[in-house]
């Protein structure tokens, strides 16, 4: 695409590939928030259809009259801009012609570089106002598959291939540009001696045992997440056996109750049915006489 040097690209977030109605700018954003509630369940499950219309449900109890297809559609056309203008940042801050300075832990940094990723990421919201809610929702779930790929477990969905490539593009984007720091700091001091290469060498040592230990405070927070869940959920469960365990204590003692006050009442009937017959009988004996 032309433009990538010296101007921002324009993109259209009039809604030419949807259907009628024109989704209005609160309405998308209404539709992005609902549509960040239930992505870890569009992650988790191969078949989401059922997830769209509860999306659609959920937007017509918002007031907005929209249908699976076009709230499918429209999260497929907003996630496809963002893709594009994703990957044109990319290639913009791809060129050179930034001046290095040194930088924190003495790292160079480009003055002019820093300056234009934060333009790029203003006009971006100027040219696509729901760059950020996108961002947010395709961070979130990098963090979540990074935490499943530490455990060993993958989700494998159907129809959000295309939002999952995504995300991966985000890790290996990421990936990338640290190989290639690695590769211009390797070519900017190949002359250099050999005391600086081991320092080098020691930084990259130094980021990779960094790396390690924040994935190993990823793995131990996950776990004790899950341990605590199961705690809370066994505490809960106890105390709903302990509930019920006291209802059937009650239910048994009142049913002895009742049969005592039947056994009484019993009794009682008995004793006058008896003192009636005996007064009968005594009456019959004086008519006799």
């Amino acid at each position: 695409m032309e433009g990538y040097d010296g101007h921002y690209m324009s993109v259209n977030i009039d809604n030419t590939g949807d259907r009628f109605p024109h989704w209005s700018v609160q309405e998308a954003r209404d539709f992005l928030m609902i549509r960040a509630e239930l992505d870890p369940t569009f992650m988790e499950t191969k078949r989401n259809k059922l997830l769209w219309d509860v999306i659609a449900t959920k937007m017509n109890e918002k007031g907005y009259n929209r249908s699976t297809e076009q709230c499918k559609n429209k999260w497929k056309n907003l996630v496809t801009r963002y893709k594009v203008l994703k990957s044109g940042c990319g290639r913009r801050n791809g060129g050179g012609g930034a001046v290095a300075v040194a930088g924190c832990k003495g790292r160079s940094v480009t003055v002019a570089g820093c300056q234009t990723m934060k333009l790029e990421t203003e006009g971006m919201c100027q040219h696509f106002p729901f760059y950020n809610e996108l961002q947010a929702i395709f961070t979130a779930r990098m963090e979540r598959m990074l935490w499943t790929q530490a455990e060993g477990r993958s989700n494998n969905n159907e129809d959000d291939n295309e939002e999952s490539d995504t995300v991966r593009e985000m890790i290996s984007n990421s990936k990338k540009k640290k190989k290639r720091k690695v590769i211009k700091t390797g070519i900017n001091q190949g002359s250099a001696s050999s005391s600086e290469k081991l320092k080098i060498l020691k930084e990259l040592l130094e980021e990779f045992m960094k790396q390690n230990m924040e994935m190993e405070m990823l793995w131990i927070k996950a776990y004790e997440a899950r341990e605590d869940e199961r705690m809370v959920k066994e505490m809960e469960w106890r105390q709903t056996m302990d509930a019920l365990e006291n209802e059937r204590i009650m239910l048994d003692r009142r049913w002895r109750e009742r049969q005592e006050q039947r056994g009484m009442r019993d009794e009682v009937r008995a004793e006058r049915r008896d003192a009636l017959v005996t007064v009968l009988l005594n009456k019959l004996r004086r008519e006799d006489l």
